[in-house]
């Protein structure tokens, strides 16, 4: 390397050496052709929008002869908009005070946020393995050591944790319990119970991530971390995958203590989230029921999985194995060990067919066989499609590895 280079790089900070771009967002600089289906980007479907509501709802916000919200507003956020939240956790059996949550810039600022507070460098966290890339690369700019912990059929595998949680001491567990991006796992009652068990009383904040939670289209819901340890669980919420994404309005639950801290780091951020979204989606919940407007979502994901499921059990060899969410946004297909999800992704582009290779969720792996797969921006003859093209790449690549 010259001196020039050498100098340039020592005028950045080292906290960023060995933080990748986001490899879904390079992905979908690939995917952007309309030739391509995309299975990649974890994108609500955009013609399930509540564009008019929503016009509706801003028309009378600017109408209403209210200066104050084009205005500065505090950190915290908007006072309405924290009680609507905490009505909808009320309907879940949760008692969270509006005082205790925070309006972030997306859950991607959550993260972000409580990364700041909590993490030192060397400072030990629990995910799941395989884990949501944007929390590894939030959390990877403060240079922590991950503590990967398996996923099973029913959630993460609790006895693991239970010995990375003794052994390790980790200062925080980040799970997504709910639909867990990638894989599209959900845990089960007798998991959630056991984690919080592990948990309690030790000096372990256990930060619950929910984007999809509420877009279920089978089973029952089932209770959040924050029902057993209250004291220690910290909520991430979104409206993206329930309203809109381009607002990037999310939120963080928190303890006293906790909220007290990620006030002061909100405030060194930006202040505060963007006020008037916050009065115009607030003005939305206040106008119309979302509920029915989540029922909508679910059922068209509901029906987009199904026909997804449909077209790899006709397609895919049976040496591939999937998951079978009940909610969310993805599956998760495994491969024969010996197909590299990389070069599978390289070869199905070709064929103008994109997905998330495993890669990105693993914090020490390298060469996966696994692939994370998006149903909610593809119809049905597009899905049915795209799954006969990456499986006749599959089955060619198995053929050339006998």
């Amino acid at each position: 390397m010259d001196s020039s280079s050498e100098l340039k790089k020592m005028a950045f900070a080292q906290r960023l050496e060995g933080v990748p771009r986001s490899f879904i967002r390079e992905i979908l600089k690939v995917a952007i052709s309309p030739e391509v289906i995309s299975f990649a980007g974890g994108l609500p479907n955009k013609d399930l929008f509540p564009l008019e509501a929503l016009s509706s709802s801003a028309q009378k916000l600017m109408t209403s002869g209210d200066r104050n919200i084009l205005q500065y507003s505090n950190t915290e956020g908007y006072i309405g908009l924290r009680k609507k939240i905490a009505e909808r956790y009320a309907k879940k059996g949760l008692s969270v005070h509006p005082d205790n949550i925070l309006i972030t810039n997306g859950s991607q600022q959550g993260l972000d946020l409580l990364a700041k507070v909590f993490i030192n460098e060397g400072d030990k966290i629990v995910i799941e393995k395989p884990g949501y890339l944007g929390a590894i690369q939030a959390f990877s700019v403060f240079r922590p050591s991950f503590i990967p912990v398996p996923l099973l059929d029913d959630g993460i595998d609790t006895i693991r944790l239970e010995e990375a949680v003794t052994n390790e001491s980790p200062r925080l567990a980040y799970l997504i319990p709910n639909f867990q991006n990638p894989s599209g796992i959900s845990y089960s009652y007798e998991t959630r119970q056991r984690v919080a068990d592990i948990c309690r009383n030790r000096l372990l904040y256990l930060i619950e991530d929910d984007p999809y939670g509420d877009i279920r289209f089978k089973g029952e819901p089932l209770p959040s971390f924050y029902h057993f340890i209250p004291e220690q669980t910290i909520l991430l919420g979104t409206f993206s995958k329930t309203v809109v994404p381009a607002f990037r309005l999310g939120w963080i639950v928190a303890p006293d203590d906790v909220m007290d801290k990620l006030i002061i780091a909100k405030q060194a951020a930006d202040l505060h989230t963007d006020y008037f979204t916050q009065r115009l989606v607030c003005q939305y919940l206040t106008d119309y029921d979302v509920d029915n407007h989540i029922a909508t979502i679910s059922r068209s994901y509901g029906e987009q999985a199904k026909a997804m499921i449909a077209a790899i059990e006709q397609y895919f060899p049976p040496e591939v194995k999937y998951t079978r969410p009940e909610g969310g946004m993805f599956l998760w297909i495994t491969l024969p060990r010996n197909i590299n999800s990389m070069e599978l992704f390289d070869r199905s582009i070709q064929e103008n067919v994109a997905f998330v290779p495993g890669n990105p969720f693993y914090t020490d792996n390298e060469n996966v066989n696994t692939c994370r797969l998006n149903f909610s921006c593809s119809n049905e003859s597009e899905i049915f499609i795209g799954i006969q093209k990456l499986s006749q790449v599959i089955r060619e690549m198995m053929a050339e590895n006998v």
